[in-house]
């Protein structure tokens, strides 16, 4: 069985359960450069978590049946995906949790334009973006030790420090879908 999701767009309230918006935002109060003056505006962005084990990697993502077999989450940092050459993708996600399950009344499928990344709050669940109509390449900022946890599965899952990743049919009896 598939529970059905609707593609919701993403902007700050509908993200706000599950991370923020990353992206230059003149609605906040940026900076200019010392050095390059108002030929170079910055934003600093609500606060990335993670220690001296962060990496930055490139994910080229195919489409795919928009079928969630897996969510994860992480403790240790605010993973990031960033898409590269703006190109649209959806991510499926769900808020926090003490259990071993995201709670399916928190799941959103959650659709970026491509013009902002997204910033998970640690312990979101989330499965890896989508690509809509095209092969996307992403930017993901995260640590170097969830590609470790990744190496070592059983039954299909993972246990890590850093890194829950769930079979949802297995532990909830049905699958997400949008």
């Amino acid at each position: 069985m598939i529970r059905r999701l609707p593609i919701e767009s993403a902007t700050p309230k509908s993200l706000a359960p599950y991370g923020t918006l990353v992206t230059a935002n003149p609605a906040r109060v940026g900076r200019t450069s010392v050095f390059y003056g108002d030929a170079v505006e910055l934003w600093a962005q609500d606060r990335f978590v993670s220690d001296a084990d962060t990496c930055l990697s490139v994910a080229r993502v195919h489409p795919r049946p928009h079928e969630v077999v897996w969510m994860e989450r992480h403790f240790k940092h605010t993973q990031t995906f960033v898409s590269l050459g703006g190109r649209p993708f959806v991510m499926v996600l769900g808020a926090p949790t003490s259990g071993p399950a995201p709670d399916p009344a928190d799941v959103r499928a959650i659709f970026f334009d491509g013009q902002a990344g997204f910033m998970l709050h640690i312990g979101t669940w989330h499965e890896f973006p989508f690509a809509i109509d095209e092969t996307t390449d992403m930017l993901v900022i995260l640590r170097n030790e969830t590609n470790r946890n990744l190496e070592v599965s059983e039954n299909d899952e993972v246990e890590g420090d850093d890194l829950e990743k769930r079979d949802v049919r297995r532990r909830l009896g049905f699958t997400f879908g949008f």
